[in-house]
């Protein structure tokens, strides 16, 4: 029994980021444990307010002790975090430079604070026997119905699905025939799959599952390439889990390689996987985070999030893809996944299993330090041979006068490939119908009015839109700064491609698979499915088609501009335009049939594009761990990027100069911290607020962090209203 509770309160405020002293009415002493979600008065006007029970004690050491708030109620029968939980959220508010509540958020649904519980609704189910004038055929018909599916429907759902008379039901109901008894329904994917039968591992498959249920180390890396049945592997482990009575989380970088995913362990371990991503809606969030709590569910397939999920016994965490930079959070905490898992794995005493057939350069690296065991399958299954790929330099297409976005080596492929009636994908990692609009005859882009972005032309909607902030316009037929009307669109999109597939391939049915077509729910699932049943010939579509997707016809892809994401001003682009090409070829040549891919490229002797052309993932390693360590990039040190933003332009400009200059100073004791900045981001202004930077690069730990977020804060005094101030630690990207 404890008198007195630490809580943490639910506001987002940096300066409310403290654990606050209640006192536990007696009636609640016996109950309330860490974790506990409760409701408590805050500030002088004792405001009803949410907050998570950190700490129990019986002796408080304050001044005004005998004005201590008491707690109101506790909300929930059971504690929302664990132990376990609490030393997370700790680890997590101490690395990512965030509040104990933004981490709280990120561990919990955020159902949980707007009170989105389970849904109860009232089925129909049978009372005693129909008798005397209730006897007749009409009642009797509703009652051997509601008999044959006792529990399962409400009044409207036996009126519609069965056609019967609500009226008569009631009537049933008034006399005691029928009775209604409240039921928690489930908001969750119960579908059955098909069964997906157990593969016969490769030696090199078998070897990977030993070495992971049977080695020392509790941390691995599987460098698989593309084919070499990594998935199969995942499902022996989480076999071997369920048998010990262990549980298991498998991550997938994002939404679009989960139906593929879900099928495949739906299928071998039934429908009682939980699946976990953005697109469920608020309850299906909660139902499915409350059934993993009850210990419900052995395994969970999911997105980032899901590495947050309350297994009580949790022996394994998969992250598929690795590599991924969607594994990295955007909004506070800005975390990442494979972290997440790495302090879950020292906490929980469990395993940790990383895939890619291109792992980043800092996991690749510290496999070399063996912090991971490294496990490789350079082998796909069933003999599989990997695809040719052929590197195609479109300056020479010009000048043989080719101005299609097709070079004469992919039109011909994709005229023999429908010719033989197998699948082709091509790849273009942008989407729209051209990448921007602008003046020919003085030059002027048309840009969004709120963000330093071009607008994009989306042919389907006839309009401009900002892949920033969502702004649309009409298309303009005359250039407002000089009155011309040569407007014109450079560049391509998808949406061009596909207008392309039609004019030179006619007979080709095409699926066009990118943000814009993936928007409502199921339509990832849906365009998947159509193209596996070869209801489409060819597949268009960006990042999303890269990975993951395993269709047994496909035997040619096109990559229709390999130099989009290598021309990006980031240090982390070389390794990302290997990586997407790796992925994307890998695609191709799944089945028996033979692969081929086509690289179309205006820098064909680039090291990038040179190493995916013939799957050398060392080589490519090799010369950008030399150039990592020459720039004293990651994983030689670390990043600090602190981003600010402000609709008032001249007082963020004035507010960083001044920050800068106290960094400076603050900094010039070690030896190697270099400050790089103040200065406007690569994108200067997105939704109406200008962007400045500061980059620190150098050994950056938790405590030095910490201090810069303090001076950073404290500098701003006074502004702080007005500026908003971003700290992430090692981004994704600096743009």
């Amino acid at each position: 029994m404890y008198k007195y509770a630490g809580i943490v309160i639910n506001n987002d405020a940096a300066a409310l980021d403290r654990i606050f002293t209640y006192e536990i009415p007696e009636k609640f002493q016996n109950i309330i444990r860490i974790g506990h979600r409760v409701k408590v008065p805050f500030g002088n006007g004792n405001i009803k307010i949410y907050g998570i029970v950190f700490q129990l004690f019986n002796d408080v050491k304050l001044e005004n002790a005998d004005k201590i708030k008491r707690i109101i109620e506790i909300s929930d029968d059971f504690p929302i975090l664990r132990d376990t939980d609490i030393t997370l959220i700790n680890a997590m508010k101490r690395k990512y430079l965030c509040t104990r509540i933004q981490c709280i958020k990120a561990v919990v649904p955020s159902t949980i604070f707007k009170d989105i519980k389970s849904k109860v609704e009232m089925v129909v189910t049978v009372g005693k026997s129909p008798e005397g004038r209730y006897k007749n055929d009409t009642y009797m018909s509703i009652y051997n119905i509601v008999k044959n599916n006792n529990g399962i429907y409400n009044r409207s759902e036996l009126k519609e699905k069965f056609n019967l008379s609500l009226s008569s039901i009631n009537t049933m109901i008034k006399h005691g025939y029928l009775l209604l008894r409240s039921m928690i329904i489930n908001r969750y994917n119960d579908r059955i799959y098909n069964k997906y039968s157990r593969k016969i591992l490769n030696p090199q498959q078998q070897t990977a599952v030993e070495t992971i249920l049977n080695s020392d180390y509790n941390k691995f890396l599987i460098h698989g390439i593309t084919g070499s049945g990594k998935t199969e592997v995942y499902m022996s482990l989480v076999s071997e889990m369920i048998k010990k009575g262990k549980d298991s989380i498998i991550l997938v970088p994002e939404i679009s390689l989960t139906p593929q995913m879900v099928e495949r362990f739906k299928g071998r371990f039934g429908k009682d996987i939980s699946v976990f991503h953005s697109k469920l809606s608020d309850g299906e969030r909660y139902d499915e985070w409350l059934r993993i709590k009850e210990g419900k569910v052995k395994v969970a397939i999911g997105a980032r999030s899901a590495v947050f999920l309350p297994f009580n016994n949790l022996g394994m965490i998969v992250i598929d893809e690795e590599h991924e930079n969607s594994y990295k959070s955007d909004s506070d905490p800005k975390y990442n996944a494979r972290e997440i898992a790495e302090m879950k794995c020292d906490i929980e005493q469990c395993k940790l299993v990383l895939g890619s057939a291109t792992p980043s350069i800092e996991t690749f690296y510290r496999s070399r330090k063996n912090e991971f065991r490294y496990i490789c399958l350079d082998k796909r299954v069933d003999g599989v041979e990997m695809p040719d790929i052929k590197i195609v330099d479109l300056r020479q297409e010009l000048l043989k006068n080719n101005r299609s976005i097709f070079s004469e080596d992919l039109f011909n492929g994709i005229k023999e490939k429908l010719s033989k009636n197998e699948q082709i994908i091509l790849f273009l990692n942008r989407r729209g119908f051209s990448t921007f609009v602008s003046c020919r005859k003085c030059g002027f882009v048309f840009k969004c009015d709120n963000c330093d972005i071009s607008l994009t032309y989306h042919a389907n909607e006839k309009s401009l839109v900002c892949h920033y902030c969502g702004k649309k316009i009409n298309v303009p037929k005359v250039c407002p700064k000089c009155g011309s009307n040569y407007v014109k669109y450079f560049g391509i999109g998808t949406e061009k491609i596909e207008m392309e597939v039609k004019k030179y391939f006619p007979q080709a049915r095409t699926l066009r698979m990118d943000f814009d077509t993936t928007r409502k729910k199921n339509s990832y699932e849906n365009i998947y499915n159509s193209f596996k049943n070869h209801e489409a010939d060819i597949l268009i579509g960006t990042q999303m088609i890269a990975k993951g997707l395993d269709f047994e016809n496909v035997t040619l892809v096109g990559v229709l501009a390999a130099d989009l994401s290598l021309n990006m001003p980031d240090y982390t682009s070389s390794e990302r335009t290997f990586q997407l090409l790796t992925q994307v070829s890998g695609r191709a040549g799944r089945g028996k049939k033979k692969g081929e891919v086509i690289i179309q490229t205006y820098s064909p002797e680039d090291k990038s594009i040179q190493c995916a052309a013939r799957n050398d993932y060392m080589s490519f390693y090799e010369n950008e761990i030399s150039l990592r360590k020459s720039m004293d990039y990651p994983p030689f040190s670390q990043i600090l990027l602190l981003n600010f933003a402000s609709k008032n332009e001249n007082l963020l400009i004035k507010c960083i100069q001044n920050v800068g200059i106290i960094l400076k100073n603050a900094i010039i004791k070690y030896d190697k911290i270099l400050m790089l900045g103040p200065c406007p981001c690569e994108i200067s202004k997105i939704k109406e607020n200008y962007r400045w930077q500061i980059i620190l690069k150098g050994q950056i730990d938790n405590e030095l962090a910490e201090g810069i977020k303090n001076l950073t804060y404290k500098s701003l005094q006074g502004s702080k209203n007005e500026i908003r101030v971003s700290l992430d630690m090692n981004p994704n990207s600096l743009l």
